[in-house]
Parts: structure tokens; C-alpha cells; sequence
């Protein structure tokens, strides 16, 4: 339901007039997307920016908001990311530049694979974050979490944790060091301005393996095998097969993962969302790519 200009103030009003450069705003609107926050664009007269507020439960998403605002100074500084102008945590609200540009959607990320690979090495040129991402830790908390809380999850769902050993133990006997990700890359967080591809979006951002970030963008805009080949060749400047086998293992559990954040919002979230639906569309990959025969055949490509 999108909220009228009057109705987003009586809602947001109070906490944005905690943050200088906001206060004589002449116009607010809300942005689409956002499934753990509400984004808002605020026009003031000494600009654009984009309000971010944070909901309640972003801790069980394994979402910490100070590292987010480091995160996203940091990326600023290369010129990825938007600008960082002030961090309200008792709010949890960030303030950022507004970026002018076009949203991608699957589509543009399959139209624009060269041009992402760049953008992702310029992300991951710069100084190290404030901590690390590791979807094998972030699974395993999400799951201690839905256990112990009795939400829903996908029947079966606990037959292909033996996956995640066998991962985990190949991914550190291979290990080549770690770099500043997104770790969150749906087509929705690429905005082309024209000039180049902007990154935004840092609440999973940490240090993590390139080809994470690699695989995870792959998969979030479902695309066909042959466009993981074209971003892996596109990011390392050649063919790389263990790069590939890399990236194409760590999307298979990555979509394992976020099943359950998909489940933790399922049974949490006020948003009017099917996370359910999205959670499903997750697990269903996942299941019929683990223990396949290209599966095994990427292992060995390691």
C-alpha cells in the first residue's frame, strides 16, 4: 500500500527531524523495495537523500546496523556507494545520497554482466569492513534460530545440512583471502546512472570471498548458467574454471541459507510480503542442485 506524503510525516516525522539536513524537507515519498526496511526519499533544499529505517527484528536476520553505516562510509570512499551523510541508531536510521539512475532487474543484470564485474572489483578494492560475512556462521544461527523459535521451514530441510560440511570444508582447503562484499546483490541494489553501476544496500556487508559475491548476484536474478561463466571471465579477465566451480557452489548454498532467512521473516515480518513463496523458490534450488552430477563435478573443479 503506498502511504500519502501527510501519512509517511505522521509516521516518520519525529525520527527524521532528529537529523539536520532533513529537517525543512519539502517532500518525502517512499521507494519500492527494502524487505527489513522502509526507504524514503526526502528532498530538502540542499538536496536529494534517501532515508533508511530499520525494523526491530534485524538482529535475528543477522543484520548489524553499525557495521552497515562503517560499511557504507567505506564503500563511499570508492565511489560505489552513496554518500553517507548521518546514522541515528537508537532510530535505526541511515542517510544517504540519493543516487538518480535506473534500478536493474534481472534483466539488466543479464544485459550488463562487464560492467557489474567492475563495479564489484571497485567494491572490493577498498579498505577492509568492520567484519566478516560467512554464510556457513549466518545459516547455521539462522537455523538455531527457527528451531528454537518453532518457525516453519521447508520439510526436509535439515537432509542436506551433510552439504553445508562438505562445503565449508572445501571452500577452507581452497581459501584465497577475503574482500570488502555486498554479500546481498538482487538486482535491485544496481543503479546505472548511465556512467557506471552503483552498489548500495550494505546490511550484509562484510569481508568475504569475491566469488560469493560472484555466485549470490547470479542467483538472485536467476539467470541461466551461461551468464555465471561470462560475470566470473568478466570479473578475473579470464576464463577461470575453479573460479567458476567457486561461485556456482557458493550460490547453491547461499539459496540454502536464505531459505531460512525467508522462514525468520515468514513468521516475523509485518510487511505485506509472501516471504514464504520467496523462501520456497530458494530451497527448490538448492535441493535440486545439491548432490547432482555437476555438483560433484564442481567440487573437484576446486
Amino acid at each position: 500500500m503506498t502511504l500519502s506524503a501527510l501519512e509517511l510525516e505522521k509516521i516518520f516525522g519525529e525520527l527524521l527531524d532528529r537529523v539536520d539536513i532533513l529537517r525543512g524537507r519539502t517532500e518525502i515519498s517512499e521507494l519500492s523495495g527494502g524487505l527489513t526496511n522502509r526507504n524514503l526519499k526526502v528532498s530538502t533544499p540542499s538536496g536529494t537523500y534517501v532515508a533508511r529505517v530499520s525494523s526491530n527484528d534485524s538482529q535475528l536476520l543477522e543484520i548489524d546496523r553499525q557495521s552497515e553505516f562503517e560499511n557504507s562510509k567505506l564503500a563511499a570512499e570508492v565511489a560505489i556507494a552513496a554518500p553517507v551523510y548521518d546514522y541515528v541508531p537508537g532510530g535505526g536510521l541511515l542517510v544517504i545520497g540519493y543516487l538518480p539512475g535506473k534500478t536493474f532487474d534481472s534483466s539488466d543484470v543479464k544485459n550488463n554482466l562487464p560492467r557489474i564485474a567492475e563495479s564489484c572489483r571497485t567494491l572490493h578494492s577498498a579498505r577492509p569492513f568492520l567484519r566478516e560475512f560467512n554464510m556457513f556462521s549466518v545459516q547455521k544461527n539462522y537455523l538455531k534460530i527457527v528451531n528454537d523459535r518453532g518457525f516453519r521451514k521447508p520439510d526436509k530441510y535439515d537432509d542436506y545440512q551433510k552439504y553445508a560440511d562438505i562445503l565449508s570444508k572445501a571452500f577452507a582447503a581452497t581459501n584465497t583471502g577475503l574482500v570488502p562484499c555486498n554479500n546481498d546483490l538482487l538486482p535491485a541494489n544496481f543503479i546505472d546512472d548511465g556512467s557506471k553501476i552503483w552498489i548500495i544496500d550494505y546490511e550484509y556487508s562484510g569481508n568475504n570471498d569475491p566469488c560469493f559475491e560472484l555466485g549470490n548476484i547470479w542467483a538472485e536474478a536467476y539467470l541461466e548458467i551461461d551468464a555465471l561463466h561470462e560475470l566470473v571471465t568478466a570479473y578475473y579477465g579470464e576464463e577461470r574454471p575453479d573460479k567458476f566451480a567457486r561461485a556456482w557452489l557458493y550460490s547453491v548454498f547461499a539459496k540454502y541459507g536464505w531459505t531460512l532467512w525467508g522462514a525468520i521473516q515468514d513468521s516475523m515480518s509485518d510487511l505485506e510480503f509472501d516471504f514464504w513463496e520467496w523462501a520456497m523458490r530458494k530451497y527448490e534450488g538448492a535441493q535440486s542442485d545439491f548432490g547432482s552430477k555437476f555438483f560433484n563435478e564442481q567440487l573437484t573443479n576446486l
